[in-house]
């Protein structure tokens, strides 16, 4: 390490929460000189920069605050201690690498544990079974690095979830550091208060971090609150505390009794953060904004899919989401069989039916256990990956249903076992036909699979050790013998249900055989135990199930990636989680989650319909760039009044605006604007796409465009731009933000809300505001586009702090666009989302305008 960087570690905790200038000025009070001073506070400016713009995990954030976390530090022990071990174990470089940079990112979304008073609400959207809980041990070690002191896991609702969380915790966090920890839980039993006076567990003069997991459990955080409600204020406020809600949307919203509880346990603490995690956040993004509860009101990170994670879509397929090559999305490995209509009954009975319910090994039921038998026995040959194997069956919630299961399949494995043993030569060549159609079906070698495929001749040496070690194990509420892979290799049949269909990992998991019924995304996804990580049998899963629930798989896979897709795009454009709303993609046989946690969500657009879209960065050194947008902007406009479009001069408040302007000139105009690759919201493929779209499907939909020239008002002579002969302007001012430099000029807000309204008659409205816009163009303009052309002086100097100048090579274009509501078969789908109509916030109108524009709306009493 050099000179200057032993001066940069010396200062970067000392200025963590501090902006560039609050920093510079802290390191000059220790007599620096001013060139090393400003170099450390050049540094820390990069290094926050650098975590802010981390696209990978893809984030919502709530604003564009400097990060006071920028990673781990000289110093620090727990993050450390867990990246050691998981190196000692299967955990890559590359893997490794990834883990770091998504938990901090997390981290850096956390208020600084020495604020005085601060309450995050976070969440966190990961895959099924794709290591989110690694991902918040990773959090808490770096957190309590950073001085964060109180932990709560809130472990899900079933005791198995809460017990494996218990106990991985221990061994990833706890004992690589004993001396750091103090679990107030062990992994038997639950949160009891431990003796004496809670306030030794919160003392700032105590150098351990208290951990405590608990389930989703009313009696218990009832206990857990009582005794945080013994510690006096004084304790509680000189404990920074984060809470961890694994399985986020479960238990956690719109429940009559936990939510209220957890939200109890959380207001307890005067600096405390709420960071939700899930693979289905579908509840978790509609709940009320406005209300006083756990929507994810600061921010939402994506975490990126880990490499080797096999996912819905990867399993399932799924369908082109708008402006994506057909292509291009993945139609899923050929690893789902289906289980015929008939054979439904011989697995799952009628209610009437439970009581004498015997199910029959026939069919596929009978394939699928034989498969399993052959892939664990392959898996042996090859001798790598996880050693347990294990295969669920998943028919039925009724735990008489599972019992009545126990008997017939372990007769059917006594008598494959004694017929393996003695060489039946029919069961032999029936387990061959298998074993050779399936690996004919999924060849092992393909590259994204990366396996050699093992010979039946191979694997029928352990075909008979594998039958006779194979377990049938009943996993449910009433089960004393559970699934229990730490004494040992374990080959199981687990047949259960609710117990087996959230957060439980089934290690080893490669055949499902799965006829259980789900009316929401939510319960259906998380019964997919059958996704996660298959090292050294990438090859072997399969999974029987019905044609339809393969279908609505294969829905769920284009809703997730819909999902993901908007809150990637949202990231890049800066917008936080009460500025924007997920939207959800409704299905005619399926809810996006139970009907409680829907209660507050409204129907909302699809794809481009009713939105606003705006462009907000630019290439201001790019003269060739800035060129092409002005004749592209200069060509739309004398087009237009080339074919006759209706000119209404409004010099007098800085607008021109021109009325039918045929959709072929906007799609030309399209192809010739250059967007900024960072503004993915304006992607000119998409936008050209969803008008064309319209305009087939709808008679007259989009078919004509009104196009308005906004400026400011007066301006002299030098500060007009012309875009045609009598259509003119005065520049507006855009000013970029700080250290956003020249290749992605970020001005942030382009386009007022006012100015969206351009095109209509607001005369009779008394409050103008979104909502009312959107009414508005409802009735006056129902299938009529706006698309607005702003001329930006290239200078534009700053009128606020934490501005710079534009500092352009020549003047620039921005473009905003507004879609009218969806219509015909663009609104034949449903597509829900939180409501933010009662979240109010007036800064995008005050970032869009310049001096004058503020004077103008001071003068119209608005």
């Amino acid at each position: 390490m050099d000179e200057f960087d032993a001066q940069y570690e010396a200062f970067k905790n000392m200025i963590r929460t501090q902006t560039p200038e609050q920093a510079l000025n802290t390191i000059k009070l220790f007599g620096l000189d001013a060139a090393i001073a400003q170099r450390i506070a050049g540094r820390h400016q990069r290094d926050t920069i650098k975590v802010r713009e981390m696209r990978q995990p893809g984030s919502v954030v709530r604003n564009n605050r400097e990060t006071w976390y920028v990673g781990p530090q000289q110093g620090d022990r727990c993050w450390p201690a867990l990246r050691e071990l998981l190196g000692k174990g299967s955990w890559s470089e590359a893997a490794l690498q990834s883990l770091d940079e998504a938990s901090t990112k997390v981290v850096s979304m956390l208020d600084h544990p020495m604020e005085r008073r601060f309450s995050t609400r976070g969440l966190v959207v990961g895959y099924v079974q794709s290591g989110k809980t690694t991902n918040f041990t990773a959090l808490i070690a770096k957190a309590a690095d950073a001085g964060y002191k109180f932990f709560i896991v809130l472990a899900g609702i079933h005791n198995g979830l809460r017990r494996q969380t218990q106990l991985r915790l221990e061994k990833q966090l706890v004992n690589p550091v004993l001396d750091q920890w103090h679990p107030l839980t062990g992994a038997d039993g639950d949160f009891e208060a431990p003796p004496g006076s809670p306030a030794a567990f919160f003392t700032h003069k105590s150098d351990q971090h208290v951990l405590c997991v608990v389930k989703k459990n009313v009696p218990r955080l009832k206990k857990l609150k009582e005794w945080l409600e013994k510690a006096t204020p004084d304790n509680l406020r000189n404990c920074p505390t984060l809470i961890i809600d694994d399985e986020a949307d479960q238990a956690s919203v719109a429940s009559k009794r936990t939510n209220p509880l957890m939200r109890e346990i959380i207001d307890l603490f005067p600096r405390g953060g709420y960071v939700g995690y899930t693979a289905t956040p579908f509840a978790n993004l509609l709940i009320d904004p406005t209300a006083d509860d756990l929507y994810p009101r600061d921010f939402i990170v994506n975490l990126p899919k880990p490499e080797g994670h096999f996912g819905t879509e990867v399993l399932f397929g799924r369908e082109p989401i708008d402006g994506e090559d057909p292509q291009d999305a993945p139609d899923g490995y050929d690893m789902i069989r289906v289980i015929p209509p008939w054979e439904v009954d011989l697995v799952r009975p009628g209610r009437d039916e439970l009581d004498d319910f015997l199910p029959e090994i026939e069919g596929s039921l009978r394939t699928s256990v034989l498969y399993f038998w052959l892939a664990t026995a392959a898996r042996r040959v090859r001798g790598h990956g996880i050693a347990h194997s294990t295969m669920l069956i998943h028919t039925s919630v009724s735990t008489i249903v599972h019992e009545s299961f126990k008997g017939p399949l372990e007769d059917f494995r006594k008598s494959v076992a004694d017929l393996v043993d003695t060489g039946d030569e029919e069961l032999l060549e029936e387990l061959r036909a298998l074993w050779e159609a399936e690996t004919a079906r999924v060849p092992g070698s393909e590259p994204s699979l990366g396996e050699e495929k093992v010979a039946f001749d191979a694997l029928r040496g352990e075909l008979a050790g594998v039958v006779e070690d194979c377990r049938i194990v009943l996993d449910n509420s009433k089960s004393v013998e559970r699934l229990d892979y730490e004494s040992g290799p374990v080959v199981a049949i687990a047949v259960g249900g609710n117990t087996l269909s959230r957060g439980l990992t089934l290690e080893g998991l490669t055949v499902s055989y799965f006829v259980r019924g789900a009316s929401t995304y939510d319960t259906l996804l998380q019964m997919g135990r059958w996704f996660g990580f298959r090292d050294g049998y990438a090859d072997l899963p399969r999974i029987w199930m019905t044609s339809e629930l393969r279908d609505w798989f294969r829905h769920i896979a284009t809703v997730e990636a819909e999902m993901r897709r908007d809150i990637d795009v949202y990231m890049v454009e800066d917008k936080t989680p009460l500025s924007f709303a997920v939207r959800l993609r409704n299905h005619p046989a399926l809810r996006i989650t139970a009907a409680a946690k829907m209660r507050d969500a409204v129907k909302a657009s699809s794809s481009y319909g009713g939105q606003r879209v705006q462009t907000r960065y630019f290439r201001t050194q790019d003269a060739d760039w800035l060129r092409a947008n002005r004749d592209a902007a200069g060509h739309l406009v004398r087009s237009a009044l080339d074919v006759g479009a209706r000119h209404e001069d409004r010099t007098e408040h800085g607008r021109h605006l021109l009325r039918n302007v045929p959709h072929d000139l906007i799609l030309e105009f399209l192809d010739r604007y250059r967007f900024h690759d960072k503004s993915i919201e304006c992607d000119t493929a998409l936008l050209s796409q969803y008008i064309e779209r319209r305009v087939k499907a709808h008679g007259g939909g989009l078919r004509n465009w009104n196009v308005a020239i906004i400026g400011k008002p007066g301006g002299s002579a030098e500060e007009f731009y012309e875009f045609a002969p009598g259509i003119a302007v005065a520049r507006v001012n855009r000013a970029k933000l700080e250290m956003t430099g020249h290749e992605a000029a970020d001005i942030k807000t382009l386009m007022s809300p006012r100015d969206a309204g351009v095109d209509l008659d607001v005369s009779g409205s008394h409050e103008v505001n979104e909502a009312e816009l959107k009414r508005l163009r409802k009735i006056q303009c129902p299938e009529t586009g706006l698309l607005a052309l702003y001329p930006i002086d290239r200078l534009s100097p700053p009128t606020s702090k934490r501005r710079e100048p534009l500092d352009a090579v020549d003047h620039v274009i921005g473009v905003g666009l507004v879609f009218p509501q969806p219509c015909g078969e663009d609104a034949k789908v449903e597509w829900y989302s939180a409501d933010l109509s009662g979240v109010v916030s007036e800064q995008d109108e005050l970032d869009a305008m310049d001096d004058a524009e503020r004077a103008m709306l001071l003068e119209d009493g608005r």
